[in-house]
């Protein structure tokens, strides 16, 4: 009876010190969120301004313009025209070209946008909803949902989610008849939720009930992006670690190098990692505590690789096979665009055809712009070298950068007209973006 009582009282201590750690973090809630809003709207123009003419591959239309915001009396022009240490002494470099801080950077932890959230719980009756934090980007700026899926198998079918969210509750049904049976066990452990450190069914959480964990395509939905968010896991002391732009599976089977700095040298090794990386935040006894699933590396992580694999970039009309334009198809600035790509802008010396990257990782060095600060519990000093992403279905993927700074690909050209001191003028970034559109 004596052990009964004690391990009551204990079940009783640990509840009560849920609840006020609940109470405590959901008062502050709108405090984090108040802070990030703040940033987020002295850094960029947020407003919804969409593209009449250019879409992402199911339709959603993409944001147009520059949207980071320069310092007053400044223009694009003038700051090309001054040298990095000019721009440093001056305090000149864009603050929206700083890095972008995690939505809480001091807590961080995965965080999804709500129709991902929505949709999830609909299908699964799994909720990801954080008491302590929402998700800070406005939707116009993500990608489009549910992401079409394009399977390099199977090229004659398109879109072969047929425009739904694929779950546990779904897979089987949707891929029962176009995958092998390995393929098909490797998709269902894509979306079986294992535990997480902010999901999961110890009192250490962040959802309100006990919870069966996060699935790998909660962050990489429908095997592309949502631009759900995270902290890489690998970089300590706190404030220096990089937000992540979840990152589309679009292309896997062409790519050398995963994760935006770990350079792990295959899709197995990362897929095994995540557990012990993303999942735990590089914890390994927060994962003993919290129930890591440690994936068998001969058949689920082989599987969970091989029907990764399969993810195919989106359709291009307009390029050949060789991954350049069509010249009967292309447009006149679509093709002035191509020869700053492979000219003048520089950007084929790592974003090679006909995938758009070298598997490589190269370092902007865009520290030699600014001095180190402090914004949101994230110092901005230096990046270090990151991985060369593929740009083939680059319009599918907004925000971009590995932390998603950028939120248009306007913004992109400026930011790598500058960091790599190009002096391009307005006509050529136009003619640049047009040709990105088309990749």
């Amino acid at each position: 009876m004596a052990v009964v009582f004690i391990f009551a009282l204990t079940v009783s201590a640990k509840a009560e010190e849920f609840a006020a750690q609940t109470g405590r973090l959901q008062a502050e809630k709108p405090t984090i969120s108040q802070r990030q809003q703040k940033l987020l709207a002295e850094r960029y123009d947020l407003a919804d301004r969409s593209s009449k003419s250019a879409a992402m591959s199911r339709g959603k239309p993409l944001q147009e313009g520059v949207r980071v915001k320069l310092p007053e009396g400044m223009s694009w022009k003038k700051l090309a025209g001054l040298s990095p240490e000019e721009i440093k002494v001056r305090q000149l470099w864009p603050a929206g070209f700083l890095p972008l801080p995690h939505p809480h950077h001091e807590a961080g932890g995965m965080v999804f946008p709500q129709f991902l959230i929505n949709e999830t719980k609909k299908q699964t009756d799994r909720d990801l909803t954080r008491f302590d934090l929402d998700f800070d980007l406005p939707d116009h700026f993500l990608p489009e949902f549910p992401a079409p899926i394009f399977l390099t198998t199977r090229p004659d079918l398109g879109d072969v989610s047929t425009g739904k969210l694929v779950t546990l509750s779904n897979f089987n049904e949707l891929f029962k008849d176009i995958l092998n049976p390995k393929q098909l066990e490797g998709l269902r452990l894509l979306v079986t939720p294992f535990p997480q450190q902010q999901f999961n069914a110890s009192e250490d959480r962040r959802s309100l009930k006990p919870h069966q964990g996060v699935a790998c395509f909660d962050c990489h939905a429908n095997g592309h992006t949502t631009a759900s968010t995270h902290t890489v896991a690998d970089i300590r002391p706190n404030e220096h670690r990089h937000r992540i732009d979840t990152p589309s599976l679009r292309g896997v089977n062409i790519q050398r190098l995963f994760g935006s700095q770990r350079a792990l040298k295959t899709v197995e090794d990362f897929t095994e990692f995540e557990q012990r990386g993303a999942y735990f935040d590089g914890i390994p006894a927060d994962a003993a505590r919290k129930g890591i699933n440690v994936l068998e590396r001969a058949s689920q992580v082989h599987f969970m690789a091989e029907f990764q694999a399969l993810l195919d970039f989106p359709p291009a009309p307009k390029l050949n096979l060789f991954g350049k334009l069509d010249p009967t198809k292309a447009s006149p600035n679509e093709s002035r665009g191509q020869e700053i790509f492979f000219g003048k802008g520089q950007c084929a010396t790592c974003h090679a055809t006909p995938y758009y990257t070298d598997n490589l990782m190269h370092n902007l060095k865009v520290e030699r712009f600014f001095n180190e600060v402090t914004f949101n519990g994230r110092k901005a000093s230096a990046d270090g070298p990151i991985k060369t992403f593929p740009l083939r279905g680059i319009k599918d993927s907004p925000p971009y950068l590995h932390d998603g700074r950028l939120l248009t690909l306007e913004d992109t050209v400026e930011f790598f007209s500058l960091v790599l001191e190009l002096k391009l003028n307005d006509q050529e970034k136009a003619d640049l973006v047009a040709f990105l559109k088309v990749l």
